[in-house]
């Protein structure tokens, strides 16, 4: 048998594959169809229901800050005016080297405060505890810097109330996220976590900390990203949702049951993608016990985050996700085929390692090879064709869904042209940025497999879309 013959078969062995992705992809996409659709319909009533708050659980806000001057002020403004009636804030500054305590003084009038933080996990030295004399609910923890993951566990190690939500710093909720997010945990007392949507704030209006126009970027990086945001939520996750086999939950917005967590040990803060492997470790854990328990996707409370505008910090963000994706699914190899894993372990599990994982290697390698193939003069132009539909056609399709299903939904953006502009994105980011993350996903493969040292860095936030209203009587510095 040839080598040429050899590279033929590697590369229908490459269409295949890619067709197998995006064959699950399309279920998932179809049941995201479905499950939103029923949601919808049984959530019409939700206006009228919106005073029944008596029945909602406290809920402890935690938001990690490191280094987020530029924003920490407008996310706390924006979370202290939710529409919640039982809640605490708790912001903690895991030594940042900018102005981030002092803005949070100066917006808020913390004054020290005396008090003692129950150690139900180790975490780095707690400097000082602040307490607002503006707001009685808002407290700042001052810590040694430790990391996002020893932050949270902080934040846990300190919150009242029985539910806890992970914010980012740079995060702006909607007035009725909030309430969206623990709504699943009162319609099913087995409910353990609840992930919202996150969308990118870039080009929107925020003042004050209010989201007041949601518009496009300007960056076509970030325009890229909008579609990829839609793309991951909307069913990437709102499929798995219903069988509960949910493996991923964003560390942007996420609300979980606090002894749970505790439970099952905290989050890791010797891992990358601390958010993922908790819900990983939650799923193996709970399953693993035979703890009856859900992890639901709501697709309606929403978080807009600030997403990078530079090739360098995208580059970046790109090869810390992948690492973390990968040592999160090793960590937890345990859920896989387990007898009680259930749709998560013999199904969901399976498909983040062969369609999340690797996929990188077979999707750069099946360009490389086709490439190699035209050169070579070896690739027939129906199997080019077959590559270029299956590759690019596809990935449209899905991506043009997702855009539809959320304009059928929640019309987020107000003009056609918005939509128009965003089925252009769809179809162009399959001609080069595709490839480009897929690059650097393989990098952050690589960086996994050998064992490489990787820290989450610094992504500078710029905050351009966040304002203080006029009639604020305090300033950022």
């Amino acid at each position: 048998m040839t080598t040429l013959t050899w590279l033929e078969q590697l590369q229908w062995l490459g269409l295949f594959y890619l067709g197998g992705i995006n064959l699950g992809y399309f279920t998932l996409n179809i049941v995201s169809f479905v499950v939103l659709g029923r949601y919808i319909q049984a959530h019409t009533l939700d206006a009228f229901r919106e005073h029944w708050s008596d029945f909602s659980p406290p809920v402890s806000l935690i938001i990690p800050a490191y280094n987020e001057e530029a924003t920490v002020v407008a996310t706390v403004r924006s979370l202290l005016q939710l529409k919640y009636d039982h809640f605490e804030l708790i912001v903690v500054n895991d030594g940042s080297k900018d102005g981030t305590l002092r803005a949070l003084r100066e917006a808020f009038g913390l004054e020290r405060f005396p008090e003692a933080v129950r150690v139900r996990f180790k975490t780095a030295k707690i400097r000082g505890v602040y307490r607002s004399a503006l707001h009685p609910d808002l407290r700042v923890i001052d810590k040694e810097n430790g990391g996002k993951a020893d932050s949270l566990n902080v934040g846990i190690n300190a919150a009242r109330y029985p539910l806890f939500c992970a914010l980012d710093a740079d995060g702006v909720l909607q007035p009725d996220s909030l309430r969206r997010a623990v709504r699943p945990f009162i319609e099913d007392h087995r409910t353990v976590a609840s992930g919202g949507i996150v969308r990118i704030a870039n080009g929107c209006d925020v003042v004050g900390g209010w989201l007041v126009k949601a518009g496009l970027p300007k960056s076509m990086l970030a325009r890229f990203q909008v579609v990829e945001y839609c793309r991951a939520f909307l069913f990437g996750r709102l499929g798995w949702s219903p069988a509960n086999a949910l493996l991923v939950i964003s560390g942007a917005f996420g609300v979980f049951r606090k002894e749970t967590v505790i439970e099952v040990g905290g989050y890791r803060t010797n891992t990358i993608g601390e958010d993922m492997e908790l819900v990983l470790r939650m799923q193996r854990v709970l399953r693993q016990k035979g703890r009856p328990f859900r992890i639901v996707f709501a697709p309606d409370p929403v978080c807009w985050t600030e997403a990078p505008e530079s090739i360098k910090v995208l580059r970046s963000q790109r090869v810390r996700w992948q690492r973390g994706l990968c040592e999160g699914l090793a960590l937890n190899t345990g859920l896989m085929f387990n007898r009680r894993g259930g749709v998560a372990g013999w199904v969901a599990y399976p498909f983040m390692i062969l369609f999340e994982c690797v996929s990188p290697v077979f999707e750069v390698l099946g360009w490389v090879l086709f490439a190699v193939g035209y050169m070579a003069g070896v690739v027939d132009a129906r199997l080019a064709v077959a590559f270029l539909m299956v590759n690019v056609g596809l990935g449209v399709l899905l991506s043009v869904s997702s855009l539809l299903l959320d304009e059928m939904s929640y019309h987020t953006y107000p003009r056609l042209k918005h939509l128009l502009l965003l089925v252009g994105i769809a179809v162009l980011e399959n001609f080069g940025y595709r490839q480009l993350t897929m690059l650097w996903r393989l990098k952050g493969l690589i960086v996994w497999a050998l064992g490489l040292e990787q820290h989450w860095g610094e992504m500078k936030r710029t905050g351009t879309w966040s304002t203080e209203s006029a009639t604020t009587n305090t300033a950022r510095p």
